[in-house]
């Protein structure tokens, strides 16, 4: 297989204030935009032609990738100019595939870090004769996803989106967002209007009689869609659960990148990165963290589980845990921040303002 459509057009809403000025794909997980380590790894599976399909702040994509060349691809950039949904996206791009009607193309989405065996879902697709194949996972709790319910077989049966009742969850296989299709069937998605291909393309597949085939992977798998799951997913990569071929630098308890700086006191653990030009300060303690590019972590600050924005501040002997500081945003001293605080980009919070305990 040669070809392939990344999905990259979400605005990210769940991940904001993180999307406020950089597409969701582009956020930096483990040392670089997570959207490499997906190119890197469809270029290891043998990709060597890929679409981008994009839209919110779709003029930050290719100063960054270029044509590809450097991760050994040919990258092209179609950028939608009304949101067209899933289906809608990739019917759009369609005009720069170069398969034939009946050749395999890869489609992935932009958010999903998944260890996934990409050439076994392609030979699945293949021996099997299918028109789309589904990447399929096994979650404990699958009411926030799509169920994928399949015969001994691996043959699609249904697709039941997001169900709440115990007698609607029939299986804890889910849908894991990456599929290939058949090229002639990306080609009998409707034109120029949204579509979904969750609830309208598949289910349409089905009901005409469509051989969709599933194949379970229960390799890792993470939504990176919320900012404790972004957070991990880096963590993740860098501590060498993930597999990405990206990652630059040896796995291992913490990725501290060029030009960055952490004191010989502090103590950065649990896979945490600490970005270019970033500098963690004597006494201070983070881990499981993302500290984003020219960040400064003050000294005897504590940051757990957290995203430190570019260019922001944590003042000394702040307390910070599963939250988020937006970019170019200023924590003052003295203060606690705990599990899901989200700072907005370049706020300013005073010193000792902000506390979930005694200040005794």
């Amino acid at each position: 297989m040669t070809e392939a459509i990344l999905l990259v057009g979400g605005k990210g809403t769940r991940l904001r204030p993180l999307t406020v000025y950089t597409p969701k794909p582009m956020v930096r997980a483990a040392g670089v935009p997570f959207l490499t380590h997906q190119l890197a790894r469809a270029r290891a599976a043998g990709v060597e032609h890929i679409v981008l399909a994009t839209s919110y702040l779709a003029e930050v994509f290719e100063p960054y990738f270029g044509d590809g060349s450097a991760l050994g691809l040919h990258i092209e950039y179609v950028t939608e100019e009304e949101p067209l949904g899933t289906g809608g996206a990739i019917r759009n791009v369609a005009d720069r595939l170069h398969s034939g009607p009946g050749d395999p193309v890869l489609v992935f989405n932009g958010d999903i870090l998944t260890g996934l065996d990409i050439r076994a879902l392609v030979d699945t697709h293949e021996t099997t004769g299918a028109d789309v194949s589904l990447h399929l996972t096994r979650v404990a709790d699958p009411r926030a996803y799509g169920l994928v319910p399949t015969d001994d077989a691996g043959r699609v049966l249904a697709f039941l989106e997001k169900p709440q009742t115990p007698q609607e969850i029939v299986t804890d296989q889910i849908n894991a967002g990456a599929y290939v299709f058949r090229r002639s069937v990306i080609d009998t998605i409707p034109a120029d209007r949204p579509v979904s291909v969750e609830r309208e393309t598949f289910p349409g597949l089905l009901a005409a009689g469509a051989h969709l085939q599933g194949m379970v992977d229960s390799t890792y798998w993470l939504d990176l869609g919320t900012p404790a799951a972004f957070v991990r997913g880096s963590a993740d990569l860098v501590l060498g659960r993930a597999p990405s071929p990206a990652v630059p630098g040896r796995c291992g308890d913490r990725l501290v990148l060029p030009t960055a700086t952490v004191a010989p006191d502090a103590k950065v653990t649990g896979g945490t990165v600490v970005g270019e030009g970033a500098f963690v300060a004597e006494g201070a303690r983070v881990s499981g963290s993302t500290i984003l590019p020219g960040a400064v972590i003050e000294p005897d600050a504590v940051v757990t589980d957290s995203l430190i924005g570019t260019r922001a501040r944590v003042g000394e002997r702040s307390v910070l845990t599963g939250t988020v500081i937006g970019d170019g945003a200023v924590v003052g001293a003295d203060n606690e921040l705990r599990e899901g605080v989200r700072v907005w980009c370049d706020a300013r919070i005073p010193a000792g303002a902000l506390r979930f305990s005694s200040d005794q």
